[in-house]
């Protein structure tokens, strides 16, 4: 028996948060899909940067995360660039913006120390 990938996985986890309750949106299913996905890769990234300031007594880098093994996949891009900002050991921000021109009307999407995941920019 196959294991399943990890859109599978994020698939099936989209099914059980929508069956526990999820809000009808005015976002085509793609996009649904998307930032949710891009959600959950801000949160990974998020903890990541969380383990590597308990290791190294600041935050790092994506490449850095991905060099100590803390990301356990590159980031599922899906037509987003992840960049992420460093403040010394105050804090972080990483942001993921449409980068695929068919989807520059998409939310802009960031989450900081606090684990809090915003969004802004989102026309159309």
């Amino acid at each position: 028996m196959r294991k399943p990938g990890a859109f599978a996985l994020r698939a099936m986890l989209l099914v059980t948060a929508c069956s526990a309750g999820c809000q009808t949106s005015s976002r085509p299913p793609a996009e649904q899909i998307d930032v949710v996905s891009i959600r959950a890769e801000l949160m990974q990234i998020a903890r990541a940067e969380q383990r590597y300031l308990v290791m190294y007594s600041k935050y790092g880098t994506l490449e850095e995360l991905q060099k100590e093994q803390l990301l356990v996949d590159a980031p599922d891009r899906r037509g987003y660039t992840f960049a992420v900002a460093i403040n010394g050991t105050d804090g972080f921000t990483v942001t993921a913006a449409p980068a695929d021109p068919a989807k520059t009307t998409w939310p802009t999407l960031s989450i900081d120390q606090t684990l809090q995941v915003s969004e802004k920019g989102r026309s159309g």
